[in-house]
Protein backbone atom coordinates (compact mmCIF):
# COMPACT_ATOMS: atom_id res chain seq x y z
CA UNK A 1 0.00 0.00 0.00
CA UNK A 2 1.03 3.64 -0.88
CA UNK A 3 2.54 5.78 2.30
CA UNK A 4 -0.61 7.98 2.95
CA UNK A 5 -0.64 11.63 4.72
CA UNK A 6 -3.21 12.76 6.95
CA UNK A 7 -4.02 16.34 6.81
CA UNK A 8 -4.79 17.87 10.11
CA UNK A 9 -8.73 18.33 9.09
CA UNK A 10 -8.68 14.67 8.88
CA UNK A 11 -7.46 14.05 12.33
CA UNK A 12 -9.42 16.63 13.70
CA UNK A 13 -12.68 15.30 12.01
CA UNK A 14 -11.86 11.99 13.53
CA UNK A 15 -10.48 13.36 16.76
CA UNK A 16 -8.07 11.26 18.68
CA UNK A 17 -10.06 8.08 19.01
CA UNK A 18 -11.62 8.04 15.74
CA UNK A 19 -8.07 8.67 13.89
CA UNK A 20 -6.59 5.93 15.69
CA UNK A 21 -9.14 3.44 14.38
CA UNK A 22 -9.25 5.31 10.85
CA UNK A 23 -5.23 4.83 10.91
CA UNK A 24 -5.26 1.29 12.01
CA UNK A 25 -7.32 0.29 8.61
CA UNK A 26 -5.13 2.42 6.66
CA UNK A 27 -2.27 0.45 7.73
CA UNK A 28 1.41 0.82 9.41
CA UNK A 29 2.76 2.87 6.48
CA UNK A 30 1.46 5.94 6.56
CA UNK A 31 2.90 9.15 7.75
CA UNK A 32 1.55 11.88 10.49
CA UNK A 33 1.77 14.94 9.22
CA UNK A 34 4.37 17.46 11.45
CA UNK A 35 2.70 19.62 14.12
CA UNK A 36 1.24 22.81 13.36
CA UNK A 37 2.80 25.41 15.72
CA UNK A 38 0.34 27.75 17.78
CA UNK A 39 0.33 31.65 16.86
CA UNK A 40 -0.74 32.57 19.92
CA UNK A 41 1.29 33.85 22.49
CA UNK A 42 -0.70 32.44 25.84
CA UNK A 43 0.98 29.28 26.21
CA UNK A 44 4.46 28.78 26.85
CA UNK A 45 6.78 25.84 27.10
CA UNK A 46 10.42 26.26 28.94
CA UNK A 47 12.40 22.53 29.31
CA UNK A 48 15.57 22.03 31.36
CA UNK A 49 17.66 18.40 30.72
CA UNK A 50 20.81 17.81 31.90
CA UNK A 51 22.32 19.16 28.74
CA UNK A 52 20.04 22.21 28.77
CA UNK A 53 18.65 24.29 31.35
CA UNK A 54 15.48 26.84 30.83
CA UNK A 55 15.39 26.42 26.97
CA UNK A 56 12.12 28.03 25.65
CA UNK A 57 9.90 25.06 23.19
CA UNK A 58 6.75 25.21 20.92
CA UNK A 59 3.58 25.09 21.37
CA UNK A 60 1.32 22.90 18.90
CA UNK A 61 -1.95 22.91 17.82
CA UNK A 62 -4.33 19.78 18.68
CA UNK A 63 -2.50 16.89 16.82
CA UNK A 64 -2.11 13.68 16.96
CA UNK A 65 0.97 10.75 17.82
CA UNK A 66 0.68 6.57 18.53
CA UNK A 67 1.57 7.31 21.35
CA UNK A 68 0.47 10.49 22.43
CA UNK A 69 -0.55 11.23 26.13
CA UNK A 70 -3.40 13.48 26.96
CA UNK A 71 -3.90 15.69 30.14
CA UNK A 72 -6.94 17.52 31.30
CA UNK A 73 -8.37 20.00 33.38
CA UNK A 74 -11.91 20.99 33.74
CA UNK A 75 -13.75 24.05 33.89
CA UNK A 76 -15.00 23.05 36.95
CA UNK A 77 -12.04 23.01 38.75
CA UNK A 78 -10.61 25.81 37.38
CA UNK A 79 -13.19 28.05 38.39
CA UNK A 80 -12.86 26.01 42.09
CA UNK A 81 -9.34 26.94 42.15
CA UNK A 82 -10.31 30.55 41.73
CA UNK A 83 -10.09 30.65 45.67
CA UNK A 84 -8.28 27.61 47.03
CA UNK A 85 -9.21 26.16 50.05
CA UNK A 86 -5.40 26.07 50.51
CA UNK A 87 -3.49 28.42 48.31
CA UNK A 88 0.08 28.75 48.52
CA UNK A 89 2.22 30.74 50.91
CA UNK A 90 5.53 30.73 49.49
CA UNK A 91 8.30 28.50 48.16
CA UNK A 92 12.42 28.80 49.12
CA UNK A 93 15.11 27.35 50.94
CA UNK A 94 17.03 27.91 54.38
CA UNK A 95 19.44 30.42 55.44
CA UNK A 96 22.40 28.27 56.99
CA UNK A 97 25.60 29.99 57.74
CA UNK A 98 27.35 27.49 55.43
CA UNK A 99 25.72 29.03 52.59
CA UNK A 100 26.78 32.19 53.28
CA UNK A 101 30.26 31.67 53.94
CA UNK A 102 30.82 30.04 50.65
CA UNK A 103 28.83 33.05 48.36
CA UNK A 104 31.85 35.20 50.06
CA UNK A 105 34.05 33.51 48.13
CA UNK A 106 32.46 35.26 45.29
CA UNK A 107 32.93 38.54 43.78
CA UNK A 108 30.79 41.29 45.36
CA UNK A 109 28.79 41.74 41.60
CA UNK A 110 28.50 37.57 41.38
CA UNK A 111 27.12 37.24 44.75
CA UNK A 112 24.45 39.83 44.13
CA UNK A 113 23.65 38.08 40.61
CA UNK A 114 23.41 35.14 42.72
CA UNK A 115 21.00 36.90 45.17
CA UNK A 116 19.05 38.44 42.37
CA UNK A 117 18.38 35.16 40.67
CA UNK A 118 16.97 33.85 44.22
CA UNK A 119 15.44 36.57 45.38
CA UNK A 120 14.01 39.00 42.79
CA UNK A 121 10.40 38.49 42.38
CA UNK A 122 10.65 38.88 38.92
CA UNK A 123 13.88 37.31 38.21
CA UNK A 124 14.46 33.85 38.74
CA UNK A 125 13.23 31.58 41.73
CA UNK A 126 11.54 34.21 42.91
CA UNK A 127 11.37 33.18 46.75
CA UNK A 128 9.12 33.99 48.47
CA UNK A 129 8.74 32.06 52.13
CA UNK A 130 12.49 31.06 53.59
CA UNK A 131 13.41 29.60 56.76
CA UNK A 132 16.65 30.32 59.20
CA UNK A 133 17.51 28.56 62.36
CA UNK A 134 17.16 29.85 65.82
CA UNK A 135 21.20 29.25 66.98
CA UNK A 136 23.29 26.45 65.85
CA UNK A 137 22.27 23.94 63.01
CA UNK A 138 24.56 21.39 60.99
CA UNK A 139 25.55 23.52 58.38
CA UNK A 140 26.40 26.41 60.92
CA UNK A 141 30.47 27.00 61.63
CA UNK A 142 29.93 26.33 65.09
CA UNK A 143 28.20 24.76 67.56
CA UNK A 144 26.62 27.65 69.60
CA UNK A 145 23.44 29.04 71.36
CA UNK A 146 22.54 32.72 72.13
CA UNK A 147 23.01 32.55 75.14
CA UNK A 148 25.32 29.71 76.93
CA UNK A 149 26.13 31.30 80.31
CA UNK A 150 24.93 28.80 82.81
CA UNK A 151 21.78 28.72 84.95
CA UNK A 152 20.83 32.24 83.20
CA UNK A 153 16.86 32.23 83.36
CA UNK A 154 16.34 36.21 82.87
CA UNK A 155 18.69 35.41 79.78
CA UNK A 156 20.88 38.60 80.42
CA UNK A 157 23.34 37.15 78.55
CA UNK A 158 20.98 36.64 75.45
CA UNK A 159 22.94 37.86 72.33
CA UNK A 160 22.50 37.02 68.03
CA UNK A 161 25.96 38.75 68.18
CA UNK A 162 27.63 35.51 66.47
CA UNK A 163 24.85 35.70 63.59
CA UNK A 164 26.38 39.39 62.54
CA UNK A 165 28.72 37.64 60.35
CA UNK A 166 26.97 35.46 58.57
CA UNK A 167 22.95 35.16 59.06
CA UNK A 168 21.79 38.33 59.57
CA UNK A 169 24.13 39.82 56.24
CA UNK A 170 22.82 36.72 54.07
CA UNK A 171 19.07 38.15 54.98
CA UNK A 172 19.55 41.26 54.32
CA UNK A 173 21.47 40.34 50.71
CA UNK A 174 18.21 38.47 50.20
CA UNK A 175 15.92 41.49 51.76
CA UNK A 176 17.98 43.90 48.74
CA UNK A 177 15.71 41.81 46.19
CA UNK A 178 12.63 40.86 47.66
CA UNK A 179 12.12 42.81 50.68
CA UNK A 180 8.63 41.49 51.29
CA UNK A 181 10.50 38.24 51.70
CA UNK A 182 8.87 36.16 54.49
CA UNK A 183 10.94 33.86 57.28
CA UNK A 184 9.96 31.23 59.72
CA UNK A 185 12.57 29.93 61.85
CA UNK A 186 13.70 26.53 64.45
CA UNK A 187 15.99 25.50 66.33
CA UNK A 188 18.29 22.53 66.52
CA UNK A 189 19.10 22.69 70.08
CA UNK A 190 18.57 24.40 73.25
CA UNK A 191 21.33 26.13 75.13
CA UNK A 192 23.42 23.05 76.24
CA UNK A 193 22.76 24.19 79.95
CA UNK A 194 18.87 23.93 79.21
CA UNK A 195 19.41 19.89 78.22
CA UNK A 196 19.93 16.97 80.65
CA UNK A 197 22.79 15.76 79.08
CA UNK A 198 24.23 19.66 78.67
CA UNK A 199 25.65 19.38 75.30
CA UNK A 200 24.39 19.98 71.87
CA UNK A 201 24.67 17.02 70.30
CA UNK A 202 22.66 13.82 71.34
CA UNK A 203 24.93 11.26 69.34
CA UNK A 204 28.30 10.11 68.32
CA UNK A 205 30.18 10.98 64.86
CA UNK A 206 28.99 8.44 62.09
CA UNK A 207 32.36 7.00 61.18
CA UNK A 208 34.47 8.91 59.04
CA UNK A 209 33.19 12.14 60.11
CA UNK A 210 34.29 15.11 62.74
CA UNK A 211 34.22 13.45 66.06
CA UNK A 212 32.08 15.76 68.26
CA UNK A 213 33.05 15.37 71.91
CA UNK A 214 30.03 13.43 73.24
CA UNK A 215 30.31 10.96 76.38
CA UNK A 216 28.64 8.24 75.99
CA UNK A 217 26.10 9.12 79.17
CA UNK A 218 25.88 12.34 77.15
CA UNK A 219 24.22 10.13 74.31
CA UNK A 220 20.07 11.14 73.81
CA UNK A 221 17.65 8.35 71.85
CA UNK A 222 14.30 8.67 70.35
CA UNK A 223 10.96 8.97 72.41
CA UNK A 224 13.21 10.62 75.17
CA UNK A 225 13.15 14.18 76.18
CA UNK A 226 15.94 15.59 76.77
CA UNK A 227 14.73 19.11 77.56
CA UNK A 228 14.74 19.92 80.88
CA UNK A 229 11.27 20.16 81.94
CA UNK A 230 10.83 22.14 84.56
CA UNK A 231 8.64 25.50 84.91
CA UNK A 232 11.64 27.61 85.05
CA UNK A 233 13.57 25.90 82.44
CA UNK A 234 10.36 25.71 80.01
CA UNK A 235 9.70 29.68 80.94
CA UNK A 236 12.74 31.02 80.27
CA UNK A 237 13.04 29.07 77.04
CA UNK A 238 9.52 30.49 75.83
CA UNK A 239 11.21 33.81 76.70
CA UNK A 240 14.26 32.86 74.68
CA UNK A 241 12.11 32.57 71.85
CA UNK A 242 11.01 35.91 72.24
CA UNK A 243 13.91 37.56 72.39
CA UNK A 244 14.86 35.87 69.55
CA UNK A 245 12.07 37.47 66.99
CA UNK A 246 12.76 41.13 69.25
CA UNK A 247 16.46 40.89 68.45
CA UNK A 248 16.36 40.09 64.83
CA UNK A 249 13.34 42.44 64.31
CA UNK A 250 16.02 45.14 65.53
CA UNK A 251 18.18 44.24 62.87
CA UNK A 252 15.23 44.82 60.00
CA UNK A 253 14.30 40.79 59.55
CA UNK A 254 10.94 39.76 60.95
CA UNK A 255 9.97 36.21 61.63
CA UNK A 256 6.31 35.54 61.17
CA UNK A 257 6.42 32.04 62.44
CA UNK A 258 8.24 29.24 64.66
CA UNK A 259 8.63 25.60 64.88
CA UNK A 260 9.18 24.42 68.41
CA UNK A 261 12.35 22.06 67.38
CA UNK A 262 13.77 20.51 64.26
CA UNK A 263 13.18 16.89 63.75
CA UNK A 264 12.15 16.36 67.79
CA UNK A 265 12.70 12.55 67.30
CA UNK A 266 16.37 12.52 65.98
CA UNK A 267 19.26 12.40 68.34
CA UNK A 268 21.90 13.68 66.53
CA UNK A 269 25.76 13.95 65.95
CA UNK A 270 25.04 18.00 65.70
CA UNK A 271 23.06 19.99 67.22
CA UNK A 272 19.89 18.55 68.31
CA UNK A 273 17.31 17.87 70.95
CA UNK A 274 14.93 15.07 71.35
CA UNK A 275 11.56 15.72 72.71
CA UNK A 276 7.94 13.53 73.50
CA UNK A 277 4.84 14.86 72.22
CA UNK A 278 4.06 15.33 76.19
CA UNK A 279 6.96 17.56 76.30
CA UNK A 280 6.21 19.27 73.77
CA UNK A 281 2.62 19.84 74.86
CA UNK A 282 4.30 21.46 77.82
CA UNK A 283 6.67 24.01 76.39
CA UNK A 284 4.17 25.10 73.15
CA UNK A 285 1.39 26.11 76.51
CA UNK A 286 4.81 28.93 77.68
CA UNK A 287 5.66 29.50 74.02
CA UNK A 288 1.97 30.33 72.52
CA UNK A 289 1.26 33.40 74.78
CA UNK A 290 4.83 34.92 74.32
CA UNK A 291 4.57 34.41 70.19
CA UNK A 292 0.89 35.41 70.48
CA UNK A 293 1.75 38.80 72.20
CA UNK A 294 4.59 39.36 69.25
CA UNK A 295 1.88 38.21 66.53
CA UNK A 296 3.98 35.12 65.41
CA UNK A 297 2.37 32.15 64.44
CA UNK A 298 3.35 28.46 65.50
CA UNK A 299 3.48 25.45 63.58
CA UNK A 300 4.07 22.04 65.05
CA UNK A 301 7.47 20.85 63.67
CA UNK A 302 10.01 19.63 62.21
CA UNK A 303 7.83 15.86 61.82
CA UNK A 304 10.33 13.66 60.81
CA UNK A 305 8.14 10.43 61.02
CA UNK A 306 5.30 9.08 59.10
CA UNK A 307 3.08 8.95 62.33
CA UNK A 308 0.44 11.52 62.46
CA UNK A 309 0.10 10.89 66.13
CA UNK A 310 2.56 12.47 67.29
CA UNK A 311 0.98 15.59 66.07
CA UNK A 312 -2.58 14.58 67.01
CA UNK A 313 -1.25 14.29 70.39
CA UNK A 314 0.30 17.60 70.81
CA UNK A 315 -2.81 19.22 69.19
CA UNK A 316 -5.71 17.01 71.29
CA UNK A 317 -4.45 18.86 74.11
CA UNK A 318 -6.67 22.08 74.63
CA UNK A 319 -4.23 24.46 75.56
CA UNK A 320 -1.14 23.85 73.21
CA UNK A 321 -3.06 22.61 70.72
CA UNK A 322 -4.69 26.12 70.25
CA UNK A 323 -1.44 27.88 69.20
CA UNK A 324 -0.80 25.31 65.77
CA UNK A 325 -2.29 26.30 62.88
CA UNK A 326 -0.11 24.09 60.79
CA UNK A 327 2.70 21.18 60.77
CA UNK A 328 6.28 21.32 59.00
CA UNK A 329 7.07 18.01 57.78
CA UNK A 330 10.28 16.56 56.42
CA UNK A 331 12.02 13.28 55.30
CA UNK A 332 9.75 10.51 56.39
CA UNK A 333 7.28 13.20 57.99
CA UNK A 334 6.16 12.79 54.07
CA UNK A 335 4.47 9.65 54.80
CA UNK A 336 2.65 11.42 57.68
CA UNK A 337 1.02 13.89 55.00
CA UNK A 338 -1.71 11.85 53.82
CA UNK A 339 -3.28 10.90 57.48
CA UNK A 340 -2.64 14.78 58.56
CA UNK A 341 -4.13 16.14 55.15
CA UNK A 342 -7.50 13.88 56.17
CA UNK A 343 -7.87 14.58 59.42
CA UNK A 344 -6.95 18.15 60.03
CA UNK A 345 -7.99 20.04 56.90
CA UNK A 346 -7.90 23.37 58.14
CA UNK A 347 -4.51 22.93 58.85
CA UNK A 348 -1.16 24.69 57.02
CA UNK A 349 1.02 21.33 55.72
CA UNK A 350 4.60 22.49 54.81
CA UNK A 351 7.27 20.96 53.36
CA UNK A 352 10.03 22.41 55.80
CA UNK A 353 12.83 20.84 54.48
CA UNK A 354 13.83 18.82 50.86
CA UNK A 355 16.01 15.86 50.88
CA UNK A 356 19.72 16.71 50.69
CA UNK A 357 21.20 13.93 48.62
CA UNK A 358 25.00 13.72 49.07
CA UNK A 359 26.77 16.56 47.55
CA UNK A 360 27.03 15.22 44.31
CA UNK A 361 24.68 17.29 42.76
CA UNK A 362 23.84 15.07 40.02
CA UNK A 363 20.66 15.16 37.22
CA UNK A 364 19.76 12.00 38.14
CA UNK A 365 19.21 13.06 42.05
CA UNK A 366 17.35 15.77 40.59
CA UNK A 367 14.63 13.33 39.20
CA UNK A 368 14.19 12.12 42.70
CA UNK A 369 13.69 15.24 43.98
CA UNK A 370 10.46 15.26 41.43
CA UNK A 371 9.30 12.75 42.91
CA UNK A 372 9.46 14.56 46.32
CA UNK A 373 7.67 17.55 44.80
CA UNK A 374 5.07 15.35 43.42
CA UNK A 375 4.47 13.86 46.77
CA UNK A 376 3.99 16.89 48.85
CA UNK A 377 2.28 18.56 46.74
CA UNK A 378 -0.90 15.93 45.91
CA UNK A 379 -0.65 15.36 49.54
CA UNK A 380 -1.85 19.17 50.14
CA UNK A 381 1.17 21.16 50.87
CA UNK A 382 1.22 24.94 50.69
CA UNK A 383 4.34 25.69 51.45
CA UNK A 384 8.13 24.03 50.50
CA UNK A 385 11.41 24.78 50.90
CA UNK A 386 14.41 23.57 49.90
CA UNK A 387 17.81 22.88 52.47
CA UNK A 388 20.95 24.47 51.61
CA UNK A 389 21.25 27.86 49.62
CA UNK A 390 24.64 27.27 48.74
CA UNK A 391 28.13 25.49 49.07
CA UNK A 392 31.44 25.30 48.30
CA UNK A 393 31.81 22.22 46.20
CA UNK A 394 31.84 18.73 48.33
CA UNK A 395 29.01 20.32 50.46
CA UNK A 396 30.43 19.10 53.48
CA UNK A 397 28.83 20.42 56.41
CA UNK A 398 30.55 21.19 59.67
CA UNK A 399 30.10 17.68 61.50
CA UNK A 400 31.33 16.34 57.88
CA UNK A 401 27.41 15.20 56.17
CA UNK A 402 28.33 16.25 52.01
CA UNK A 403 24.99 17.86 51.03
CA UNK A 404 23.62 19.26 47.84
CA UNK A 405 22.83 22.86 47.44
CA UNK A 406 20.86 25.17 44.92
CA UNK A 407 24.16 26.93 44.21
CA UNK A 408 27.74 25.29 44.17
CA UNK A 409 30.88 27.67 44.70
CA UNK A 410 33.90 27.35 43.73
CA UNK A 411 36.47 28.63 45.74
CA UNK A 412 39.38 28.17 43.57
CA UNK A 413 38.36 30.06 40.99
CA UNK A 414 35.76 32.53 42.95
CA UNK A 415 33.48 31.19 40.39
CA UNK A 416 29.72 29.08 41.13
CA UNK A 417 26.97 27.46 38.99
CA UNK A 418 23.26 26.65 39.20
CA UNK A 419 22.43 22.71 40.13
CA UNK A 420 20.04 20.73 38.64
CA UNK A 421 18.42 21.19 41.89
CA UNK A 422 18.07 24.43 41.73
CA UNK A 423 16.72 24.46 38.08
CA UNK A 424 13.85 21.79 39.10
CA UNK A 425 12.82 24.16 41.66
CA UNK A 426 13.06 26.88 39.58
CA UNK A 427 10.47 25.13 37.20
CA UNK A 428 7.98 25.26 40.31
CA UNK A 429 8.74 28.83 42.02
CA UNK A 430 9.09 31.03 38.56
CA UNK A 431 5.76 30.51 37.29
CA UNK A 432 3.47 29.23 40.61
CA UNK A 433 2.51 32.31 42.39
CA UNK A 434 1.67 32.95 46.29
CA UNK A 435 -1.85 32.42 46.56
CA UNK A 436 -2.51 29.83 43.66
CA UNK A 437 -4.45 26.39 43.96
CA UNK A 438 -3.33 23.04 43.57
CA UNK A 439 -5.41 22.10 40.34
CA UNK A 440 -6.34 18.15 40.08
CA UNK A 441 -5.55 16.37 36.70
CA UNK A 442 -7.07 13.68 34.73
CA UNK A 443 -5.66 11.46 31.28
CA UNK A 444 -2.68 9.83 31.04
CA UNK A 445 -0.28 12.02 31.55
CA UNK A 446 0.37 11.46 35.25
CA UNK A 447 3.80 12.18 35.95
CA UNK A 448 3.03 16.33 36.43
CA UNK A 449 1.37 19.09 38.88
CA UNK A 450 -0.93 21.89 38.02
CA UNK A 451 -1.82 25.05 39.78
CA UNK A 452 -4.21 28.36 38.99
CA UNK A 453 -2.45 31.43 39.63
CA UNK A 454 -4.49 34.56 41.53
CA UNK A 455 -4.46 35.97 37.87
CA UNK A 456 -5.87 33.06 35.98
CA UNK A 457 -2.63 31.77 34.25
CA UNK A 458 -2.67 28.02 34.25
CA UNK A 459 1.16 26.27 35.20
CA UNK A 460 1.70 22.58 34.59
CA UNK A 461 5.14 20.96 35.50
CA UNK A 462 5.92 17.76 33.87
CA UNK A 463 8.77 14.84 33.64
CA UNK A 464 9.80 13.38 30.97
CA UNK A 465 11.79 10.26 32.01
CA UNK A 466 11.20 8.37 28.64
CA UNK A 467 14.98 8.45 26.60
CA UNK A 468 13.03 9.73 23.46
CA UNK A 469 10.49 12.45 23.34
CA UNK A 470 6.91 13.00 24.28
CA UNK A 471 3.94 14.16 22.94
CA UNK A 472 1.21 15.03 25.41
CA UNK A 473 -2.17 16.82 24.06
CA UNK A 474 -3.24 18.92 26.85
CA UNK A 475 -7.07 19.78 27.47
CA UNK A 476 -7.36 23.37 29.87
CA UNK A 477 -11.12 24.14 30.17
CA UNK A 478 -12.24 24.63 26.69
CA UNK A 479 -9.23 24.80 25.30
CA UNK A 480 -7.02 22.41 23.08
CA UNK A 481 -3.02 21.84 22.53
CA UNK A 482 -0.01 20.21 22.44
CA UNK A 483 3.41 20.18 23.51
CA UNK A 484 6.54 17.89 23.15
CA UNK A 485 8.30 17.25 26.12
CA UNK A 486 12.00 16.48 25.26
CA UNK A 487 13.87 13.25 26.34
CA UNK A 488 15.01 12.95 30.29
CA UNK A 489 13.48 16.57 30.78
CA UNK A 490 11.72 18.45 33.11
CA UNK A 491 9.46 21.19 31.96
CA UNK A 492 6.58 24.26 32.53
CA UNK A 493 4.02 25.22 30.26
CA UNK A 494 1.94 28.42 31.18
CA UNK A 495 -1.32 28.80 29.89
CA UNK A 496 -3.88 31.55 29.90
CA UNK A 497 -7.51 30.96 29.23
CA UNK A 498 -10.54 33.18 28.21
CA UNK A 499 -13.26 30.76 29.53
CA UNK A 500 -11.31 31.59 33.13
Amino acid sequence: MAETSWNRRQILRFGALGAAAGMARMGSGQQLPPPVPLTSQRHTLTTTTAAGAWQPGTVYEPTFRWDMLNLNISAADLQQQSKPDRPMQGFGACFNELGWTALSKLSVADRDAVMRELFHPTAGARFSYCRMPIGANDFSTEAYSYDEQDGDFELEHFSIEHDRKTLIPFIHAAQQHNPALRLWASPWTPPAWMKKNRFYAEAEAIAGWKPNGIRPDQVGHEGQDFFILEPRYIEAYARYFAKFIKAYRAEGISVSMVMPQNEFNSAQNFPSCTWTPQGLIQFIRALGPQMHSLGIDIFFGTLERGNPALFGAVYADPVAGAFLLGVGVQWAGKNALAGLQKRYPDLSLFGSEQECGDGTNTWSYSGYCWDLLKAYFHSGVCGYMYWNIALEQGGKSTWGWSQNSLVLVDPSTSTYRFTPDYYLLKHLTHFVDVGSGFLPLTGTCDNALAFRNPDGRVVLLLRNELPHAQFVQMQIGMEAFAVELAPDSISTVTSVHHDL
